[in-house]
């Protein structure tokens, strides 16, 4: 017996460390391209990490209601977590530059924005000790309707979803009537009369199946705003160095791959939204018009209370 007691403690001291696993709570449901794409950064990080890091990732809000995941980031509750970064504008301003409507509608002019609003971010999240990994974009914002709207008058009275300040802000200049409403409650608001109008991306529009709830779309390119994903800083810097770089390049990676999904979502989810019965129509002149007014309006405002870091990117994105 005693021939097998050495080998037996040699394989115990060789043994490596147990692996760390992280929880990582997210908004959005499986079939949403921002899930599909953290669940191919978990793999990632395991894959480089040579399974010492394992990410579970914990869907739609399962683990932590949307609002609630970057306090449960910040206190620890979870090491890393995503969320839809302009809900927390109420905090800096800064948080919500992505969701001024016709500040940015295009993708290449949501990256020349995200570039001038980093080095903001980076130091609003850091002084709550969370760092900042990697961002995706949505499609670009387009509005959802049981009619055909054809100027800015049109949207008079209707109850409006909101999903941030911002919205809330663009539904009232409108003349709607704002409501909070999260992405999966999107059915059940409309069937229910709570709203009657939405601005959201193609995405949300397919994955809520709005043709179930409101008949009309308009890629009318409001904003192009993002998610963003985050980690606690003083569990990041508890990793091993090169478990940290694992991180860093699949977040990287996830960023870049985010990118090109969103693009491909976004014709996608058009053709989806056609093709369940949904009439997308090119907005109108004078649509666009109204809504470039509010737009304009609203950044106005959003520069009379903007913080300095705020502005700073600002002005470094329109030079």
């Amino acid at each position: 017996m005693l021939r097998f007691a050495l080998p037996l403690a040699a394989t115990l001291v060789a043994a490596p460390a147990l692996a760390e696993t992280w929880d990582m709570p997210t908004p959005y449901g499986d079939t949403t391209f921002h899930t599909q794409n953290i669940r191919d950064f978990a793999d990632d990080v395991k894959e480089a990490t040579g399974g010492a890091l394992e990410i579970t990732v914990h869907s739609a809000g399962s683990l932590f209601p949307h609002a609630e995941i970057k306090n449960a980031v910040r206190s620890r509750q979870v090491p890393i977590g995503e969320f839809f970064l302009s809900t927390l504008a109420n905090e800096d301003l800064a948080f919500g530059m992505d969701s001024q409507p016709f500040l940015a509608t295009s993708y290449e002019d949501a990256a020349k924005l995200w570039e001038a609003q980093k080095p903001a971010i980076e130091k609003l999240l850091g002084e709550q000790g969370l760092k900042p990994l990697y961002t995706v974009p949505w499609p670009a914002q387009g509005l959802y309707t049981k009619k055909e709207i054809k100027t800015v008058e049109d949207l008079n009275g209707l109850r409006f979803r909101a999903y941030n300040a911002a919205l809330e802000e663009f539904a009232t200049l409108a003349g709607a009537a704002p409501v909070q409403v999260e992405a999966p409650d999107i059915p059940q608001a409309f069937s229910t009369g709570q709203v009657e109008a939405m601005i959201t991306s193609p995405s949300t529009g397919a994955n809520s199946k709005a043709w179930d709830f409101l008949s009309h779309y308009t890629p009318i390119n409001a904003w192009v705003p993002k998610n963003i994903v985050v980690v606690n800083s003083r569990v990041f810097d508890g990793l091993d160095e090169s478990v940290q770089q694992a991180v860093l390049d699949a977040a990287a990676k996830a960023e870049a791959r985010g990118l090109e999904m969103s693009k491909a979502e976004t014709e996608a989810k058009v053709a989806e939204l056609e093709e369940n019965g949904i009439t997308v129509y090119e907005p109108s002149e004078e649509l666009v018009a109204g809504l470039k007014e509010i737009g304009d309006k609203m950044l106005e405002n959003w520069k009379s209370t903007a913080s300095d870091d705020a502005k700073g990117a600002l002005d470094a994105f329109q030079q």
